[in-house]
């Protein structure tokens, strides 16, 4: 994967305007990782120790419901997306959720301990830090808001809007789950867009 560095490099340039000199400074600290589908990049109760760069493949955030022992989505992340449990990776208590590879993906990793480091020793990625946090609290504010006022269809849309690809991607029943409905629900919905 060394060749995908480049794309690691041209996200990290992109989302903070971080230098050439910023990013090779950042450069040992960053590993590549393969992970085959049903890999957890987190686990849920324990503590997210990485942040990562997905260069390909889908993963999920989903917790498991106690009472019905039913498997709800919360959250997909794809490619140059930051994956992460972002309120454990900060807060370092045990994370609520599984994060889980969905496909064969490929992504880059920092750990916690190094990026903080960073973020001590350079000002820019102070401010990468900064916008991280700002990207994770958009990314929450607006899951809430569209489960408060957008409809299942508007949802829908705008999962599409994220991930154009993903309905070919991965089961139904995970978009269902994501959006809270059953999968008939979900074919009515589809075949309304179709239309």
């Amino acid at each position: 994967m060394t060749a995908k560095f480049d794309i690691l490099y041209d996200h990290l340039k992109g989302f903070a305007q971080l230098t050439d000199n910023d990013i090779v400074e950042s450069q040992p600290y960053w590993k590549a990782r393969r992970m085959k589908k049903g890999d957890f990049f987190n686990m849920q109760s324990m503590v997210c120790n990485d942040l990562g760069l997905v260069v390909k493949g889908i993963f999920r955030i989903y917790y498991r419901d106690e009472q019905s022992g039913e498997e709800k989505n919360v959250f997909f992340f794809t490619e140059n997306q930051f994956v992460v449990s972002f309120r454990s990776f900060i807060a370092r208590f045990p994370c609520h959720y599984f994060i889980e590879a969905m496909e064969d993906c490929e992504i880059f990793f920092i750990s916690h301990a190094d990026l903080t480091g960073l973020y001590d020793a350079n000002k820019s990625w102070a401010k990468f830090g900064r916008l991280l946090a700002e990207l994770f609290f958009a990314y929450s504010q607006s899951r809430a808001e569209e489960l408060l006022f957008f409809s299942h269809e508007e949802r829908y849309l705008r999962l599409l809007d994220k991930h154009p690809n993903i309905i070919e991607r991965i089961p139904a029943y995970h978009i269902s789950s994501y959006l809270g409905i059953t999968n008939p629900s979900l074919s009515r919905i589809r075949k309304r867009i179709q239309r």
